[in-house]
């Protein structure tokens, strides 16, 4: 092979993105330098958060140039390493994005080890979607046993690793989604104590009914209509960890929803919102912790696993429609022993 092919922002989306967002490129096949790793894709992550991105409003990270590659999480096998600590086969993930082959600095890498899970994990339950549900439930929300917890967007890769760590601390669960498919995975499957459709016509009613002591910690993946109707059942002392915002990321107007400082501030709540890169100096207890779980059958996990590369912006718009059961991914090649 040597040509690469890499996909990169055509022209900045208004309102919904579509495929004319988004152009394929093909470069030279890049050859490494001294520390750098030449890395083969297996695996790319798309995530709502890209959405951000595309647009140049101000953000918590620098906006996607138009023209630039779409930066994201992958996992590849090391084709060629200049670096003592990487070797050729080796399993790494890392930031290098929507791209089949990527030089990448040793620094920025971290090694996978496949036999402890498939190595697609590391953009997962192992990865930024465990340690992002992790960091936001534990240090934000502190879940106490007998506590009621509900998650907005439940069945996405965050929210039912959420659901579960809050049944691993012996609260009840209350799950939101999209689907009777995802509502049925969610009780069924993970043991959500009760699963509610957002787009059911008495969704509030069946959403009071399943919270008849109010709502202690929300764990808020949406924003919009759906978080405004949990938020009324706020309990004194209610945590509120802000994770993302989807409803909201395709508007071309700002949204204006119920002014909600008054429902904190008489039920003394705390609403935060949180960037799990704040957290690096702890990934490595939250990842030992995950794992365990994980092996111990605590945890269970889904992915929505898309095949071939030039599907890739196909799979990230897949995310706004609600098509991903979990972690949405796109298989680029096949793992090599």
């Amino acid at each position: 092979m040597s040509v690469n092919e890499q996909i990169i922002l055509a022209k900045r989306p208004q309102g919904m993105p579509n495929q004319a967002d988004f152009a394929f490129e093909e470069q030279p096949m890049p050859v490494p330098q001294a520390g750098e790793v030449l890395v083969r894709t297996v695996y790319l992550s798309v995530d709502p958060y890209m959405r951000g991105r595309m647009s140049e409003a101000k953000s918590y990270v620098k906006p996607y140039e138009v023209g630039e590659v779409i930066q994201g999480g992958a996992v590849g096998q090391v084709m060629e390493s200049t670096h003592p600590g990487f070797r050729e086969g080796d399993f790494v993930a890392g930031n290098w994005g929507w791209r089949r082959y990527a030089v990448v600095s040793s620094s920025t890498l971290r090694k996978i080890n496949p036999e402890l899970a498939p190595v697609s994990t590391a953009l997962g339950v192992l990865g930024m979607t465990g340690l992002t549900a992790y960091f936001g439930l534990l240090d934000i929300g502190q879940p106490q046993a007998g506590e009621t917890v509900v998650i907005s967007g439940a069945a996405g890769a965050v929210g039912m690793i959420v659901g579960q760590i809050a049944k691993i601390k012996g609260t009840r669960v209350i799950g939101i989604a999209g689907s009777d498919e995802k509502i049925r995975y969610l009780t069924e499957e993970l043991g959500f104590d009760a699963a509610l459709n957002y787009r059911s016509e008495t969704f509030e009613d069946e959403l009071r009914e399943a919270c008849p002591d109010g709502v202690d910690i929300y764990f808020d993946n949406v924003g919009g209509e759906v978080s405004d109707a949990v938020l009324r059942l706020i309990n004194k002392n209610a945590r509120i960890p802000i994770c993302g915002q989807i409803a909201l990321y395709n508007l071309e107007k700002p949204d204006t929803g119920p002014r909600i400082q008054s429902l904190l501030l008489t039920n003394t709540a705390l609403m935060k919102g949180f960037l799990v890169g704040d957290y690096q100096s702890r990934y490595n207890e939250a990842l030992h912790e995950l794992a365990e779980w994980l092996r111990d059958g605590k945890i269970k996990y889904a992915e929505n696993i898309i095949e071939g590369f030039e599907n890739t912006p196909e799979a990230f718009l897949g995310l706004f429609s609600g098509e991903n059961l979990g972690k949405q991914l796109v298989k680029v090649s096949e793992e090599q022993n």
